[in-house]
């Protein structure tokens, strides 16, 4: 699978904004703080033009309530997912309903994932529901952080995605094993960094 790839678009931050304001509405009972990461939150950095965005919960009892808060739009719940990431709720922002795709609303832990889940031209967003308590929070928010004001990392980063890019990959997740080396080394350092700064 070749993944679309583009130059940095100011309008990403647009789609971020209108995505929040969806997700305040339809996940305000929860009090949540909604973050813009990954590359499309970088400016000067190429990114597949899917936006990720991390919901913050203040409580980590509220991570079932999402699912349901959020059924009936044009979400998909990857409940598959949370055997791995237990303290991560996972869904993709289709352009359209889940059902009028003819795809389930919600990916079970025994189900296999449709093809036409794959085709990132259908999906909007990646939304990460976390406990804004947890270090899994931290690391995001400090790695974006840390992009936007070390232009040498930003660089390296841009470099590596372009060589992968350029590869064949089974689908997203497999990408994403790709860039895991420079990640964990970078994030590492982000988060001290950050943590440097709060203090």
């Amino acid at each position: 699978m070749i993944l679309p790839f583009e130059s940095y678009n100011s309008k990403w931050k647009e789609q971020f904004d209108a995505i929040k304001h969806e997700l305040d509405e339809l996940l305000g009972s929860l009090q949540v703080a909604i973050d813009h990461i990954g590359s499309t939150s970088v400016e000067g950095l190429s990114a597949k033009p899917v936006i990720d965005v991390l919901v913050g919960l203040k409580h980590e009892d509220d991570l079932n309530k999402v699912p349901e808060l959020l059924a009936g739009n044009n979400y998909v719940y990857y409940d598959k997912y949370n055997t791995d990431m237990p303290y991560r709720r996972f869904f993709i922002l289709l352009r359209e309903k889940p059902a009028d795709l003819g795809v389930p609303a919600c990916i079970g832990v025994t189900d296999d994932i449709p093809e036409k889940l794959h085709d990132h031209a259908l999906r909007i967003a990646h939304i990460h529901v976390i406990p804004i308590a947890s270090e899994h929070w931290l690391r995001h928010i400090a790695f974006r952080d840390y992009l936007r004001v070390h232009p040498e990392v930003r660089e390296e980063y841009q470099a590596l995605k372009e060589k992968l890019i350029k590869l064949q990959w089974t689908d997203g997740n497999d990408y994403n094993r790709g860039k895991d080396p420079f990640l964990k080394i970078e994030e590492k350092k982000a988060v001290e960094w950050y943590e440097n700064k709060m203090h």
